[in-house]
C-alpha cells in the first residue's frame, strides 16, 4: 500500500504543482490527492490575496503557459521600469526582471516606462513621489520664487520652474541647484573710504538686487552674492574717492546713482540685476566730526548775524522814509504828535493845559 498525499486549496489560493523539481501545472480550488511512492510530488500553496507571485522558478512557471488568463506577466529589460498600480493606488516601481501579478481578486496594472532618459516624468508624479521609491528615484522639489538649475553628469541640461521632479538612479548623476529669484538685499557696511580731499570716513551702503539668469549666476562665480559684494565695495571707493567731503555730504543720491551705473554691467555678467543702491550712513572720525560741528556752528552764527544786520538796515530805512514824509507834510507831523501824546497820557497821570503857544511846546515843557 503506497502512501497518498493530499493538498487542500482554498478559493483564494493556487497550488504550484512540481514533480521531481519540474513545474507541472497549477491546482485550483479543492482537495487534490497524489500517489507518490518515490516522494517526487510537491505542491506549494500560494495566496492570490498577495498580488505578486514571487517564486525562484518563476521563469519555468511562466514558460509553461499555466499563468495565461490568471496572471499579468511583465518582463522588463535593462532600459525599462515598471510602475505597479493596485486597486487604483500606486504600489511600487519594478527594476529590470521577470514579474507576475495575479489579476484577481485585486485589480493590478503595470505600466512599463522607458528609463533611458535620466529625468522621469509622469502625470501622477506626486503620488509616486509620496511612496517609498528612494531606491529607484531621486526626488527633488523647486520651491516657489526659485528656479532649479539641472546638471546631468556635471553638464548643464535645463533650468526648471517651481515644482517636483524625479530622476532615475544609476542612469546619470543628476544634481538640481535651487536658485532664489526673489529680490534680495546686500549690506555693504563698515567701508573705510578716503575722499578726494584726503578725509577718511566710514560708509554703510545697501544694494538691492535679484538673479535674472540662474545658470550664469552659478557658472560665473563660486558665490555670486559674494562677488557682487566685492564689486559694490570697489564701486563705492571709486565714486567716493572722486569727491570732496562737502560734495559727498551735500548729495548722497548722486553717489547712489553712480554706484548703480558702475554695478550694472558687472552684475549682469554675474547673472544679476541691480535694482537700487543707497548710502545709509556716513560716519566721520571723531576729530573731523568736532571740526565739522565748529564749522557748522560758525556758519550758523554768521547767518544769524547777517539776518540781524539785514533787519536793522530795513528798520533804519523805514525810519528815514518816515522822517522824510513827516518833514514834507506838517499835517502828518501834527497827527504824529497827537499819537505820541495819546501814548504818554495812557501810560501815566498827565494834565494837559492848552494856551496860546503850540501844543508841541507845552508837551516838551511838561516832559
Amino acid at each position: 500500500m503506497y502512501p497518498m498525499k493530499n493538498y487542500r486549496i482554498q478559493s483564494y489560493e493556487v497550488g504550484l504543482h512540481f514533480r521531481d523539481g519540474e513545474f507541472v501545472g497549477l491546482l485550483g480550488e479543492g482537495t487534490h490527492w497524489f500517489l507518490d511512492p518515490l516522494g517526487q510530488v510537491s505542491v506549494e500553496v500560494v495566496s492570490r490575496r498577495a498580488p505578486r507571485l514571487a517564486h525562484e522558478k518563476l521563469d519555468l512557471i511562466v514558460a509553461s503557459g499555466a499563468l495565461k488568463g490568471l496572471a499579468l506577466v511583465v518582463d522588463l529589460k535593462d532600459d525599462q521600469r515598471g510602475l505597479v498600480w493596485i486597486d487604483g493606488r500606486f504600489a511600487a516601481i519594478l527594476p529590470p526582471g521577470l514579474y507576475a501579478y495575479w489579476t484577481e481578486p485585486r485589480d493590478v496594472r503595470v505600466e512599463v516606462v522607458d528609463a533611458r532618459r535620466s529625468r522621469f516624468e509622469h502625470e501622477d508624479l506626486r503620488a509616486i513621489a509620496r511612496s517609498s521609491v528612494s531606491a529607484m528615484l531621486d526626488i527633488c522639489t523647486v520651491n516657489r520664487g526659485c528656479a532649479g538649475v539641472l546638471f546631468l553628469d556635471g553638464r548643464y541640461t535645463e533650468t526648471l520652474a517651481p515644482g517636483i521632479y524625479a530622476f532615475w538612479r544609476g542612469e546619470a548623476e543628476a544634481k538640481v541647484v535651487e536658485v532664489d529669484l526673489r529680490e534680495a538685499s546686500l549690506d555693504v557696511s563698515g567701508q573705510d573710504v578716503m575722499t578726494a580731499d584726503k578725509v577718511t570716513l566710514r560708509l554703510n551702503a545697501i544694494v538691492n538686487y535679484r538673479i535674472v539668469d540662474p545658470r550664469r549666476a552659478l557658472d560665473a562665480a563660486d558665490d555670486a552674492r559674494q562677488a557682487l559684494y566685492r564689486e559694490a565695495q570697489l564701486a563705492l571707493r571709486a565714486v567716493v574717492g572722486a569727491r570732496e567731503l562737502d560734495a559727498l555730504l551735500a548729495d548722497k543720491e548722486v553717489v547712489a546713482r553712480e554706484v548703480e551705473e558702475l554695478l550694472g554691467p558687472r552684475s549682469l555678467a554675474l547673472g544679476m540685476e541691480v535694482l537700487s543702491a543707497g548710502v545709509r550712513d556716513i560716519i566721520l572720525p571723531g576729530d573731523m566730526k568736532e571740526l565739522m560741528n565748529r564749522v557748522t556752528e560758525a556758519r550758523k552764527a554768521a547767518e544769524a548775524n547777517l539776518v540781524t544786520r539785514r533787519e536793522e538796515t530795513a528798520a533804519l530805512r523805514s525810519q528815514a522814509n518816515t522822517a522824510k514824509l513827516l518833514a514834507e507834510n506838517p499835517v502828518l507831523m501834527r497827527l504824529r504828535e497827537l499819537e505820541v501824546l495819546e501814548k504818554v497820557a495812557g501810560n501815566g497821570k498827565l494834565s494837559v493845559v492848552l494856551g496860546e503857544k503850540g501844543l508841541a511846546d507845552r508837551i516838551v515843557n511838561l516832559l
